[in-house]
């Protein structure tokens, strides 16, 4: 008997120590407190969304979270407006314009949304089956959520799983979420309930 609520004991405990611990939302709705701008593309907010949008360098652009964050669930949505070239990078640092770590792609259909791009590094680590490239919407909001634990990340776009795959370089990763500005101009992209939460 006592081995028995010993197991239920040890079940609980493992249980327990996966299960989210804090939900934070990244994005308040009224500014841009909690985020760090990078570069001279434009970042601001309009009737409650955050808005991405070339400037007139069209170059390279960051908003990047001034805390770091190591294992979570990340959901937002997003809504590509023009071309709508971006991504959400997650373990990053920035310095200038140039960012170290690992980007979920955000792009228009048929240019690999959801997938892992390690930016300045090994390139693509992976992209979604090409049977998943009509999932993103332009011009509408679509729904992102990504996984990163451990040596694991696994991404969604519209409740469909894009990708997951196992890297021991990004296990070793840390550093902040970041949103990206494409360089090369014409670029607009809104996005609105950025809520994040921790892992154990």
């Amino acid at each position: 008997m006592k081995r028995n609520y010993l197991i239920l004991f040890l079940t609980s405990l493992i249980f327990s120590c996966n299960m989210p611990t804090e939900t934070v939302s990244l994005f308040n709705g009224k500014n841009l407190d909690g985020w760090i701008i990078y570069g001279t593309e434009k970042w601001y907010v309009e009737d409650g969304e955050l808005i991405c949008e070339s400037g007139p360098d069209k170059d390279y652009g960051y908003l990047g979270t001034n805390k770091y964050f190591d294992d979570f669930i990340l959901e937002l949505d997003f809504k590509q407006e023009d071309n709508g070239n971006s991504g959400v990078f997650f373990r990053s640092t920035v310095d200038g314009v140039k960012v170290k770590g690992w980007q979920v792609e955000v792009a228009p259909p048929g240019y690999h949304s959801g997938g892992i791009y390690e930016s300045y590094g090994r390139g693509w680590l992976i992209k979604p089956d090409q049977s998943k490239d009509s999932i993103v919407k332009m011009g509408e909001w679509n729904k992102m959520k990504i996984k990163v634990y451990g040596d694991e990340v696994t991404t969604w776009i519209n409740e469909n799983e894009m990708i997951k795959i196992k890297d021991s370089i990004i296990g070793l990763g840390k550093g902040g979420v970041a949103l990206q500005i494409h360089d090369g101009g014409g670029i607009k992209v809104k996005w609105k309930n950025i809520n994040l939460t921790k892992l154990n």
